[in-house]
Parts: structure tokens; C-alpha cells; sequence
């Protein structure tokens, strides 16, 4: 005979239904006690067996410490954490992870718990109960800042409303556009939609049309889209444009009194060919005691763009120029940044400096910092100054020919000290008058960009120490880069081993030196690209901060940027509480700069993805006449969905998706980054040398399909 209940008919739901429930209704309601017959109220269950279950459940669940028993016959979760609060990471399915510095472990949150929270978004989470050797699981309940609320996508009309299709692979979702927000946008046209409304229970966000890019695949259409796409101007507002109008260009001789006069010293500028803004200029004079005489001397932006001013406000907000293929972005308006502020030759320039006197071992003996006026005499092309350098013969030789030898001292110095040497090869494009890439070559580094190179660090070193050390305790905007995570290396250093090189360290003070080592021994190597790029990825990222650690990668104590004003708002904030110092002025509380710094390092990365997107996106347009060619390559990625390949020749990245390798069912092994046939045992693994045919260049997801010819 069976026991009384078994036989019962069930209300159909599984224990392990229920349990998944009941964790629910007690994580939502943390503070509030339940008994099994006001769970099962909630559950509309009604069958006597299936309210045993719970009172079941919950007993076992109190077992493994899932939940508490508060007194006899009432329960409630046990959340060693309530609320935490993080960043959407989010999935083109529609679910997301929280990262987060209240836990360790990324948090999943299922696609209806995000509640409209977005990829990037700062949002406040409830941690549901957790079930024993689960992943965290929670639900999104209050989003604190949207990450971003406009969207770049193309235009799809209906006959009684429009959708905008995203570009950004981590939106989900269209925008849902009434005809009275299209603003002039046309079927198919590019454009960027701002979220006016987003109903919880609506799939889609309702959004207006903001602007109106043009049709897809025209070269400024797709630029401006890029820019658009990582919420970054394009161009300044007339008000901005006018207040920049306003500013007084004259240097007046109260300016000249109280400045130190370098018009009589021999000075230089070296920049790109193309470059038009010229924001540095190097001074040099042999001292009567036999020392020498340099002076680093930066445009004085600061003397021209007043806090409180649009063009000080702009600025702010932009943070740093952006530079795309074809173009900079700049953070000033053109009249300050090409003209007034640029050091143009025989010209009287307002300069803010940092002057050495330096011995022949490259010594610095005596240092000083202060404003100054210039008047160059010499504009070099980094070409030009190489041809000094190399021929020993041209205009200003002498200053040169000293100047790169200290320079070279410096670098030795440096590098000896524990500095890393990471020069990444800078992709260029050769374009015709449409904005069409007619060839990729590769940025030459020379002797001529260490020498500017080497007096900039220097600058930026002992400004960033003088207020440091010698002004202990003041507020100071550093540039610090903190220690790589030692897994990373780890990581990194048993990747290298496939290509047969290996990262020895002889003590913990020596992964500079090993990391060098490696890098000298892969340059100019095939391999030389996929090596560099993985060691960067190990790295910590640099950031501004008012709190200092110090540079590891360039083993400085004391590093700060100053150099460079006319492009980036951190080096003005350096040139002001510098001359608040020493004028011993007070220049306020650190939260305000650190919030500064902040707001920096955010832009500085959104710059430097756009560069990205920019050069993939002509890499793509560059191979888009070339399909069915072959070209040598390596594998530079591995994933689940296919192999990435890095073409040797120009580093152009496309993806074989692992469904095109017909021969065998491939699985990917994350650990040895490889993917291995389950029949075959054949590899493809990260390093691998490969010959590749192009398949596909579609501009649209800026992606390159490839299929492999042979290994």
C-alpha cells in the first residue's frame, strides 16, 4: 500500500520549478518572513502534496544555508549581500553581467531583470539568493546613469512609423521611431536617434531622429558616424566658435616683462608632415661652464583659455583631440589650436617651459619651470630631422647633433631602469580625394621621434616630481599605469611559448627587462604584431588620477603630462596648479580634479576607440576589390564562432567562421586558445601561420570573412 499523498494528482510543477521560485519570492523580499502556505498562496498552488513539496524545499534549502529559518515554520533568504552596484556588460541575445567592485564575480542578469538597462549603464542590483555552486544571478533596480542615450543606425521606413537598426553589435534592440521624429531622414539613410521614452513593458525604446548623417558607404557619412557612434563632436558650436573669436591674440609687453625671454636662443620644432598644430618646441644653448642649456617649451594655453569660458568649457568636456584616418577632431577650436597657440616659426610665441641644464652624461644639474616667450626658428618633419641626425650635415646641426645624443642617453637610461619598449607599428592609409584607401603603409619610428620623445618624458618626469617630492601632500594631476595582473602574464607568457620564445624572469623586479628581451627578439619577425599586441593586453591601462602610484611601464615614480595642452585637457589642469603653486596660490579641493581626471581617462578611451573603428573600417573598404585573392596570414584570435586571421602584409584582421571548416566538428579549447576537430585531433591554434582567401568585406559591420586555404 502507498503512503497517504503519493498518489495525489500534482498542480504540475517540478521541485525544481518550485525551488527556483521560492529562491525568488524570498529574494525580493528580503526582510519579510514566509511560511510554506503563504509561498504557496503566491504560487497558486493548491494541492496538499505540492505544499508538502515546499515545506520540503525550504527545510533542505535551509540545510545548505540557502535560506534561514527565522523562527519555527517561517523562512527568508540568506543574501550574504543585498544591494551591489556596476556596470552592464550586455549581450547581442539581450542578457547582461554586472561587473562589479562589491563582488568578485561578474553578475548575470536574464534579459527581462535588466529592466531597460543598457550595455555601459551604472545601474543598482538586487543579488538573488544563491543556490550552492551557482553563478550570482540578480535583477536590475534602478538604473543610476545611462551610458549613453543616442544610437548611430540606418533607417528602415514602415508606412506608419520608422525604426533606426543599430550599428553597436551590444544594442539589442531598434528604436522605435513615430514619423513626426524622423526629422528628414530617408529610407536607408544613416543617422543618430536619442531615447525619449522607454516604456518597461515595450520591447523597443521610442526615439527622435537628431541628426541626419547621410546615405551609407560615402566617406564623411561613414567618419561622422564613427565619431557619432562614440557620442564625440564633429564640429564646434557657433557660440564656441565665436567665444574662441573674442580671445585677444596680441602679446602685449607686460606678457614679455614677465616672462623669460628665449627669442635669442637658438629653437626648433619637430612634427609629422602633416601636422598642423604644433604644441612643443625644444631650445638649446652651450653654458659657460661647458653644461648645456635645454629648454622643453609647450604652448601656453592656458594664458588664452579662461576658466569659466565656453572654449575652457568645451574643452573640458572634450578632454582630448581625437585623430581618425583622415582627420583630427580637435579639442580647441581651430583659431587657437592651428594659429594662435600652434609654435609656427619666426614667430613670437607664449610658452609655458621646463628648463635643464644638463651635463654631457645627461645629467640634469639644475632644473626650472615657468613661463617664457619663444620664437622658433626652424620647423622639421620628422624626416627632415632625420636626415640631420643621419647625414650630420643641415640647418641647426649642432643643436641636433647634442640634443640626440642625450637623447639617446636618456633612452639607454630609462630602459636600463625597468621602462618597457613598446613601440606598436602605427597603421597609415594613403587616400584619394573621396576619402578611398588607396594603400596601407606603416608610421616609420626613427631616431628623430626618440629624440622629441625622450625631452617630453623628461619634462613631463620632473614637473610631475617637483610637485610630487619636493611639494609633498599638494593636489597634482598624474599619469599613472599600475602593475600588470600576474595572471595575465602567466597567461601571455605560456602563449609566447608556441612561437619558441619564452619570458625569463630572473627576479620580480626584472619583467621590464624579460618583456624587452622578447620584444627585441620578435621585431621584424611575422609574428612581431599578433606578440606586441597580446603584451599590451596583459598591461594595466594608463589613467589620470590624483592619487600617485607611479608609471610602471615607464618606471617613472613621478610622471605627469604637461606637454601637449593644445590636444589634451590634462596637461592644461598640470600648466594651472603648477602656477598656483608657484605663485603659492591654494588651488582648492582634489575631488574636484580627480572627477576631472576621471572624466579624462573615459575620453582618452573613447578617442582611442574610435581611432579603431576608423582604421578597421577603411582596413574593410581597403579589401572590399579583393575578394577571392589569397594572402599569407596569422591567427590572431581564437573563439568559440571561428579563427581570426591577422594579414602578414597589411594587417588587415578577418574572422573564419568555425562553421566553414567543413572538415571535422570543431571545438574551442580556451585554455591552449585553440579550436580542435573532435574526429581529426586537427589544430588551429592563436600564432599559427595560415593562407587565407577573402570572402566578404562588409562595410556595414565593418568585418572582414575569410576562408582558409591551407596551414
Amino acid at each position: 500500500m502507498s503512503r497517504k499523498g503519493n498518489g495525489r494528482k500534482r498542480s504540475g510543477i517540478s521541485r525544481e520549478s518550485a525551488t527556483e521560485q521560492i529562491l525568488s519570492i524570498l529574494s525580493r523580499s528580503p526582510e519579510q518572513g514566509f511560511n510554506y502556505k503563504q509561498i504557496a498562496k503566491r504560487l497558486n498552488i493548491n494541492e496538499t502534496s505540492d505544499k508538502q513539496m515546499i515545506s520540503e524545499i525550504l527545510k533542505d534549502l535551509t540545510k545548505k544555508g540557502t535560506v534561514k529559518e527565522i523562527y519555527q515554520g517561517k523562512f527568508s533568504a540568506r543574501v550574504s549581500r543585498g544591494y551591489i552596484t556596476g556596470t552592464v556588460d550586455m549581450t547581442r541575445s539581450g542578457y547582461g553581467f554586472i561587473t562589479s567592485d562589491d563582488i568578485e564575480e561578474d553578475v548575470f542578469v536574464s534579459a527581462k531583470n535588466l529592466r531597460t538597462a543598457l550595455h555601459g549603464d551604472k545601474v543598482k542590483v538586487w543579488l538573488f539568493a544563491r543556490k550552492k555552486g551557482s553563478r550570482p544571478e540578480g535583477e536590475v533596480v534602478e538604473i543610476i546613469e545611462r551610458w549613453r542615450t543616442s544610437f548611430v543606425g540606418t533607417i528602415e521606413i514602415m508606412p506608419n512609423f520608422a525604426f533606426l537598426i543599430p550599428d553597436n553589435k551590444n544594442m539589442p534592440f531598434d528604436l522605435f521611431i513615430p514619423t513626426s521624429k524622423l526629422n528628414g531622414a530617408k529610407q536607408g539613410q544613416k543617422a543618430v536617434a536619442k531615447v525619449i521614452d522607454w516604456d518597461p513593458k515595450s520591447k523597443n525604446p521610442v526615439a527622435e531622429i537628431i541628426n541626419v548623417l547621410g546615405d551609407p558607404g560615402l566617406h564623411e557619412t561613414e567618419m561622422h558616424a564613427i565619431l557619432a557612434e562614440f557620442e564625440l563632436p564633429y564640429h564646434f558650436t557657433d557660440d564656441v566658435e565665436h567665444d574662441a573669436e573674442k580671445i585677444n591674440a596680441g602679446i602685449t609687453e607686460n606678457d614679455i616683462k614677465s616672462r623669460r625671454d628665449f627669442r635669442d636662443v637658438p629653437t626648433f620644432t619637430v612634427d609629422p608632415e602633416d601636422a598642423k598644430d604644433f604644441d612643443d618646441a625644444l631650445s638649446f644653448r652651450q653654458l659657460d661652464n661647458g653644461n648645456y642649456e635645454v629648454g622643453v617649451h609647450i604652448a601656453d594655453v592656458t594664458h588664452y583659455v579662461k576658466p569659466g569660458s565656453l572654449t575652457e568649457e568645451e574643452a573640458k568636456q572634450r578632454a582630448t583631440s581625437v585623430y581618425l584616418v583622415d582627420r583630427v577632431v580637435p579639442m580647441l577650436p581651430e583659431r587657437l589650436s592651428n594659429h594662435i597657440c600652434s609654435l609656427s616659426p619666426s614667430e613670437d610665441k607664449l610658452t609655458y617651459s621646463a628648463v635643464f641644464e644638463m651635463n654631457e652624461k645627461a645629467e640634469v644639474i639644475n632644473e626650472w619651470f615657468g613661463r617664457t616667450i619663444i620664437n622658433s626658428d626652424k620647423r622639421f618633419s620628422y624626416k627632415g630631422a632625420q636626415y640631420v641626425i643621419d647625414k650630420g650635415e643641415g640647418d641647426m646641426k649642432e643643436q641636433i647633433l647634442v640634443l640626440h645624443n642625450l637623447a639617446q642617453q636618456l633612452r639607454k637610461k630609462r630602459f636600463s631602469s625597468g621602462a618597457f619598449l613598446f613601440e606598436k607599428t602605427e597603421v597609415q592609409f594613403d587616400l584619394d580625394k573621396d576619402g578611398k584607401p588607396l594603400g596601407i603603409r606603416f608610421r616609420d619610428m626613427g631616431t628623430s621621434n626618440q629624440l622629441i620623445e625622450e625631452f617630453m618624458l623628461l619634462a613631463n618626469r620632473h614637473v610631475a616630481e617637483f610637485v610630487g617630492k619636493k611639494l609633498r601632500g599638494k593636489t597634482f594631476v598624474y599619469r599613472i599605469h599600475d602593475k600588470p595582473d600576474p595572471e595575465k602574464i602567466e597567461n601571455f607568457s605560456h602563449f609566447i611559448t608556441r612561437f619558441g620564445y619564452e619570458l625569463i624572469e630572473d627576479d620580480k623586479t626584472s619583467l621590464p627587462k624579460a618583456m624587452n628581451r622578447l620584444l627585441n627578439s620578435v621585431a621584424g619577425k611575422k609574428e612581431q604584431n599578433i606578440i606586441e599586441t597580446l603584451a599590451l593586453r596583459a598591461m594595466a591601462k594608463a589613467v589620470y588620477s590624483t592619487d600617485n602610484i607611479g608609471h610602471f611601464g615607464l618606471s617613472f615614480k613621478y610622471y605627469t603630462h604637461f606637454t601637449s595642452p593644445i590636444r589634451r585637457y590634462p596637461d592644461m589642469m598640470a600648466h594651472r596648479l603648477l602656477t598656483e603653486y608657484l605663485n603659492n596660490e591654494n588651488p582648492g579641493g582634489k575631488d574636484k580634479y580627480e572627477k576631472l581626471c576621471e572624466h579624462s581617462s573615459k575620453m582618452e578611451r573613447l578617442s582611442a576607440e574610435a581611432e579603431r573603428a576608423s582604421v578597421k573600417y577603411k582596413q574593410v573598404e581597403y579589401m572590399s576589390d579583393k575578394t577571392g585573392k589569397e594572402f599569407e596570414g596569422i591567427i590572431s584570435g581564437v573563439t568559440e564562432w571561428g579563427i581570426y586571421v591577422e594579414i602578414i602584409e597589411n594587417q588587415c584582421e578577418g574572422m573564419v567562421n568555425i562553421r566553414e571548416l567543413g572538415d571535422d566538428y570543431y571545438e574551442y579549447d580556451e585554455d591552449n586558445y585553440c579550436i580542435r576537430g573532435r574526429s581529426t585531433g586537427k589544430v588551429y591554434t592563436l600564432g599559427d601561420k595560415v593562407t587565407i582567401e577573402v570572402v566578404k568585406a562588409d562595410l556595414q559591420k565593418k568585418q572582414l570573412d575569410y576562408r582558409l586555404v591551407s596551414i
